[in-house]
């Protein structure tokens, strides 16, 4: 496969993006592009995933190079040709891309297999809140397919182009969403008194849930409370009598986590009791802290440094991002690393102007080949 054809690939992905584990239409290419370089894909672990191997010239460990697949429920805004086709979907995060590169690195393997061992190529889908990696896990990836080491890479956006960063330890926070359902009283606009209005405490807690971190949660400990949606009431006269709010809460200390975690259950409590309502709190979706562990960090730092040479900057102590990345699972099953390449001045990850900039396929496709070979050497070095 040549740039053009990649180029080509990223972009009718990126037009018809898919939300977790809907990933057919975006499965079928990619297990029709590995069978074209003649790979048996194995497809079904979450649905949709797709699995592929590749022997290396003689018997040895084995490794996963990771990509993700699915897209994001947000309206892209763009005049580019390759806008997304679907409203209310886009690949706001660069799955397209990440896709591309590891079809990419497959092909260039196959034309070049490493010294030895096994490489494994796996296509994940619901990475976008959907733990997609902890559903293939679950469904038996390492038993059939059995690895040493895990291997990931993300796009970032901030990061100049020609550049890669990684860390040793936690690199990405972990986190939990949450739904706050409040039951109250409805009544007339003109008679608050007669109601239990779920509006105004909902704010009450929006207002207090931030002090959870800014005066509770230790400041050297990162932490972070978001409450992201506010639905409550029907019309300007009424008083409504439900409310629910939606969010997420990260924080690369798992400790710091159930801290908040029993902090928003005790607030609910506290306003259901003040105010005479029903508050409850669910947490669900939780994502691990992303950790590289440190030989594995120092192999892909060898290979960032093969492929960058002179010609970028190779950043080995990059800031760990709040964000979650379902990676993390893998990463509680074997030793690996996850890395960021750089997208340059783009619109940050989740946007809705965000675009993969297709200039660096090049650049993720060769680090994935080099990080192979350096993995899968008879005499493997640092």
């Amino acid at each position: 496969m040549d740039l053009a054809d990649l180029v080509a690939l990223r972009k009718d992905l990126h037009a018809h993006p898919e939300l977790r584990f809907e990933e057919l239409r975006t499965s079928d290419i990619v297990a029709e592009v590995l069978t074209s370089l003649g790979y048996r894909p194995s497809r079904g672990l979450a649905k949709t995933g797709v699995v592929a191997s590749l022997q290396g010239k003689k018997p040895g460990p084995s490794i996963i190079l990771r990509a993700d697949m699915d897209a994001l429920p947000i309206e892209e805004r763009g005049d580019h040709a390759h806008i997304s086709r679907h409203p209310g979907r886009m690949h706001a995060c660069g799955h397209d891309g990440h896709t591309t590169m590891l079809l990419g690195a497959a092909a260039a393997l196959a034309l070049d297999p490493p010294e030895c061992g096994t490489v494994h190529f796996v296509f994940q889908p619901g990475e976008e809140g959907g733990a997609g990696a902890k559903v293939m896990l679950e469904e038996g990836l390492l038993e059939q397919f059995p690895a040493g080491r895990v291997f990931g890479m993300h796009n970032w956006p901030g990061l100049p182009i020609g550049s890669m960063a990684t860390r040793k330890g936690a690199i990405m926070a972990g986190g939990w969403r949450f739904l706050v359902e409040i039951k109250g009283q409805g009544s007339h606009a003109a008679q608050p008194h007669l109601g239990r209005d779920a509006l105004t405490i909902g704010a009450a807690f929006v207002q207090e849930a931030q002090l959870l971190v800014s005066r509770r949660s230790n400041p050297l400990t990162t932490a972070v409370l978001s409450i992201c949606t506010f639905h409550a009431g029907t019309t300007d006269n009424i008083l409504p009598e439900a409310a629910t709010l939606r969010g997420t809460i990260r924080s690369l200390d798992v400790q710091e986590l159930e801290a908040l975690k029993k902090g928003m259950t005790r607030l609910a409590a506290g306003l259901a009791l003040a105010h005479e309502v029903a508050i409850t709190v669910q947490f669900h979706q939780p994502y691990p802290v992303t950790v590289n562990t440190a030989d594995e960090t120092e192999l892909a730092l060898a290979a960032m440094k093969q492929v960058i040479g002179t010609q970028g900057t190779v950043v080995s102590d990059m800031t760990p991002s709040m964000a979650s990345e379902d990676f993390g699972f893998m990463l509680e099953k074997r030793p690996g690393a996850l890395v960021m390449l750089g997208n340059g001045a783009s619109a940050p990850l989740h946007a809705p102007d965000y675009d993969f900039d297709d200039t660096i396929i090049p650049q993720g496709i060769a680090y994935w080949v080099a990080l192979a070979h350096i993995c899968l050497r008879i005499n493997q070095d640092i």
